[in-house]
């Protein structure tokens, strides 16, 4: 059951403005990973479902998490997959396509659901079954001025760029800059030779200054 409710996590995932995301097979050096972003100021974590026995480790993952740490799933793409995490504490489902049955499910427990989306229709398609704010994805063909056009004839949606969003000042100025709502960031910011090297304060500090670059740009100081 999620600990956070959906106003929370929208809220949230709106004020930080970065989702840090990561998969590891590896239940403790999960747990190491999640402790190093919330360290870093992270307030929300996406941990994706791309192997076997995922399960095991998001359990792991929401059962040492600290109090204020909202913990949600990635790359979901089926209801049934939804629901295995949703029981298991997901406080938002995060998809690289949109499905009605997903977002149904979503609805119903009242939990956040970001669906990935690539073309104006699929994001109207979305936001017709309920969702705030959708997963622009892959972000590498689309770039920020496919984000501004997308908001002048639509300003009320809220887009989060995921894959091709970097820590690099200028990438972010350029995304917030087009109206993004948040960004989602991989590899890019908990990176692998980091990872590899048990390197927590690396990635606790890159998650710092992505964070602190973010609210710079937002406040028009960058």
């Amino acid at each position: 059951m999620a600990r956070f409710d959906r106003l929370t996590v929208l809220n949230t995932l709106l004020a930080d403005g970065l989702v840090p995301l990561f998969y590891q097979s590896d239940p403790a050096l999960s747990a190491k990973l999640a402790a190093a972003v919330h360290q870093g100021g992270a307030h929300t974590l996406e941990f994706t479902n791309r192997g076997d026995f995922a399960i095991e480790v998001f359990d792991t993952l929401v059962k040492r998490a600290h109090a204020d740490q909202i913990i949600g799933v990635g790359s979901i793409e089926d209801a049934p997959t939804a629901a295995l995490f949703i029981a298991h504490g997901a406080n938002f489902v995060v998809g690289p396509s949109f499905s009605e049955g997903v977002a149904r499910l979503c609805n119903r427990h009242k939990i956040t659901y970001v669906p990935g989306c690539g073309t104006v229709t699929e994001i109207a398609s979305a936001e017709e079954f309920g969702t705030e704010i959708i997963k622009l994805f892959p972000a590498e063909s689309a770039q920020p001025s496919f984000v501004k056009a997308v908001l002048g004839p639509r300003p009320w949606t809220r887009l989060m760029p995921t894959s091709g969003v970097t820590p690099d000042v200028a990438n972010l100025r350029a995304w917030f800059g087009a109206g993004v709502a948040c960004v989602g960031m991989g590899s890019q910011l908990i990176q692998v030779e980091w990872v590899k090297a048990g390197n927590f304060e690396a990635i606790e500090g890159a998650v710092r200054d992505t964070l602190t670059t973010i609210r710079q740009i937002r406040s028009g100081a960058q």
